[in-house]
């Protein structure tokens, strides 16, 4: 079998395919359309984020037996065609959840501490101890939207705080140990932190808007890994302004391209990311929550296992 990479990946990858028979081509430079005419000759093709796979590409992919995804999301790829043209689909939230759990916990204790705030003023010169006065986690209910991958490890995260941990997520009995399933309605009724953990679907898109933020009973924290579009940055601007949202930890903003790699292709700036930056209760990173050095390895690794177990 012949698999294509259009994204460079762990070295494990193509190594450990390699040994297990399967010929590795390499193709990280052309463009889509160059893709598309040879990709007849592959039986499999391995992906993180370069370009969408829609329905004219797998047209094109006559021999394709499977896409692997080196990373949790599949939303890069029209699914439903997929499987219709028997196409197996393979992720691996498995790879980085671990990475995810622990960037969401630096997030929202770096926010309760105000620590990126306080370093800069450090940095500057100034001593400000009382104006930097943190708040604890312990005692706080902290209340997450998806209880897969993610979701369960940030829950696992948490088991060494004095904190009550709720989720919510559209599939029924998937509470565990570690947190407990209620309903949205309950969540928003009694979470001091609110985390999300879902993947991109037309369900979650703009899910975060003033309604939503406003049917909360408390003022809360917001912690966003899981994907930009899901939170509009207007409103939660506004809330921002009005203390209702009290600080925010945001690893993905809803102006990323597909490709994750990039944000704006010009240099003109949305007056709300602008207010973003220059908010000291806001913390951002450039979608990097499941991107440690452990992870890249682990996310290879999971891909190499899913398609032995397949295919060998």
């Amino acid at each position: 079998m012949k698999i294509l990479h259009i994204d460079s990946n762990h070295f494990l990858l193509i190594n450990e395919l390699s040994n297990l028979g399967f010929q590795n081509d390499e193709d990280y430079t052309s463009s889509k359309e160059e893709v598309e005419a040879k990709i007849h000759q592959y039986d499999g093709i391995i992906i993180r984020s370069r370009f969408t796979i829609d329905k004219q590409f797998l047209d094109k992919a006559t021999n394709l037996k499977f896409i692997g995804r080196v990373g949790a999301g599949l939303e890069n790829i029209d699914c439903e065609y997929a499987k219709e043209k028997g196409v197996y689909l393979i992720s691996s939230p498995e790879g980085n959840r671990n990475a995810v759990g622990e960037h969401s916990l630096g997030m929202l204790l770096s926010l309760f501490n105000k620590l990126n705030k306080a370093d800069l003023e450090v940095r500057s010169g100034k001593w400000l101890r009382e104006e930097n006065r943190g708040i604890e986690l312990d005692g706080k209910t902290v209340g997450l939207i998806g209880y897969g991958n993610m979701g369960k490890s940030f829950a696992k995260k948490l088991r060494g705080f004095d904190v009550e941990v709720l989720c919510y997520d559209i599939k029924p009995n998937v509470g565990d140990e570690n947190c407990k399933q209620v309903s949205l309605q309950e969540l928003q009724e009694r979470a001091d932190v609110l985390s999300l953990h879902t993947p991109q679907t037309e369900l979650t898109k703009n899910m975060v808007n003033d309604k939503f933020i406003n049917q909360f009973k408390k003022s809360f924290w917001l912690i966003n890994t899981a994907r930009g579009k899901s939170v509009v940055t207007l409103d939660l601007v506004e809330a921002l302004k009005s203390n209702k949202v009290l600080g925010a930890g945001l690893d993905v903003l809803e102006y990323e391209k597909k490709s994750f790699e990039n944000l704006f292709t010009n240099q003109e700036i949305p007056e709300a990311f602008q207010y973003l930056i220059n908010a000291d209760n806001v913390i951002l990173s450039p979608h990097v929550a499941g991107w440690t050095v452990e992870s890249k390895q682990k996310l290879a690794q999971t891909i190499v296992d899913k398609i032995k177990a397949k295919f060998c």
